[in-house]
């Protein structure tokens, strides 16, 4: 059961891993016939491929660059090439990178919110052409108190361009690894015929599920060129502790797949989906924090709770979530006044609401000792 969201006069379906301790070389794990294996601390593995999910991963950053130009006033942003750059009409989208044309972010969102993300693109571009400051009523560009940092916002104050952005990470990256990836249709497939430099199907799978983390095959060793989830879940590793976790659990996972261990492999595909859950449910909390100690400053604010209505909005996208989608919408409620993004209005919402929606979303997710250090 998915939350549902009216966006303008449309009512669209809305849908919105035990911690291991660091590998070492000589680690081994038993297999049914008592067999043992090693696990290897980088993900070094033969035949590894991922190069679509690199693609598309270039492509979100490439879209969000973009609507990050609409923060500078007088800055307006195209529609057709906001949806150009979603479904990868490269003649339109204006690339800087390379993509194959059967890469794209569209066809790879959860497919009842793809309309979601479409009119919001649609949204950011009419708010973006805006010639006056932001306000109550008025979409424009919204300065912080002190001039340092300035915002797009929508007529309600809501940042679009962090919705879309965190959005995506959930209704795109999130819900490719934790449903489908590690999923039956993409796990349940053969596991013997070897093709070069892919492997068997089921290891290409989910190499292709670890390719949509971001991260470095020797993470957390090294942080350099962290992308999307993979950047958030080091930018909260400090309190929770997931970087290790997750990259230990996807390599085992690998080593089980090619050692024919399937118990092993489904162990690490809950550990998987466990640990990830962390990464938006902490950034969500992180700037729940943010919006109330900058209260006072509505483009401050107003950043801080759109970066946190995207990560909350993401959190549906796992078969294994704590919370279920009526819990996820009363959070999202609690922030801006509806679950529909559109209605949401962060120029109403209360320091108390804001602060209920932080505890009640730390209870859901088991953070309450660490909510207030997130």
């Amino acid at each position: 059961m998915y939350l549902k969201t009216k966006i303008t006069s449309v009512l669209i379906a809305l849908t919105l891993l035990v911690s291991v301790q660091s590998c070492k070389d000589d680690d081994v794990v038993p297999t049914p016939d008592n067999n043992t294996y090693s696990v290897p601390t980088t993900y070094n593995f033969t035949n590894v491929s991922y190069s679509g999910q690199t693609q598309r991963i270039g492509q979100l950053t490439e879209l969000k660059t973009y609507l990050k130009t609409a923060n500078i006033s007088g800055t307006s942003l195209d529609e057709e090439k906001l949806l150009a750059m979603f479904s990868n009409d490269a003649t339109k989208a204006g690339w800087s990178g390379t993509y194959e044309d059967s890469k794209q972010i569209k066809n790879k969102t959860f497919e009842a919110v793809q309309t979601v993300f479409e009119q919001l693109l649609k949204n950011i571009a009419a708010s973006s052409m805006s010639t006056v400051a932001g306000s109550d009523g008025t979409a424009g560009v919204v300065p912080s108190n002190d001039n340092s940092k300035a915002y797009l916002l929508n007529d309600k104050g809501v940042e679009e361009g962090q919705v879309i952005e965190k959005g995506l990470m959930g209704a795109f990256i999130y819900y490719q690894i934790c449903e489908i990836y590690t999923g039956s249709g993409k796990m349940d497939v053969d596991n013997e015929t070897v093709t070069e430099g892919k492997g068997t199907a089921m290891e290409h799978h989910w190499d292709e599920a670890f390719g949509y983390f971001g991260v470095p095959l020797d993470f957390p060793t090294t942080t350099d060129n962290l992308a999307f989830i993979g950047s958030y879940c080091n930018k909260r590793d400090g309190v929770l502790k997931c970087n290790a976790p997750i990259m230990n659990a996807f390599l085992k996972g690998r080593a089980a797949i090619s050692n024919k261990d399937m118990t092993g492999r489904d162990e690490a595909i809950a550990e998987v989906r466990k640990q990830l859950e962390k990464v938006p449910a902490g950034s969500a909390i992180h700037y729940l924090n943010s919006a109330m100690e900058n209260f006072d400053d509505m483009a401050l604010r107003a950043h801080a709770l759109s970066e946190a209505i995207g990560f909350i909005y993401g959190l549906q996208f796992n078969p294994n979530r704590s919370a279920t989608t009526v819990q996820i919408g009363e959070v999202l409620t609690k922030i801006g006044g509806d679950v529909d993004i559109t209605k949401m209005n962060l120029y109403n919402t209360t320091k108390a609401n804001i602060e209920a929606a932080r505890d009640q979303l730390a209870d859901l997710m088991s953070m309450t000792e660490v909510k207030t250090e997130l």
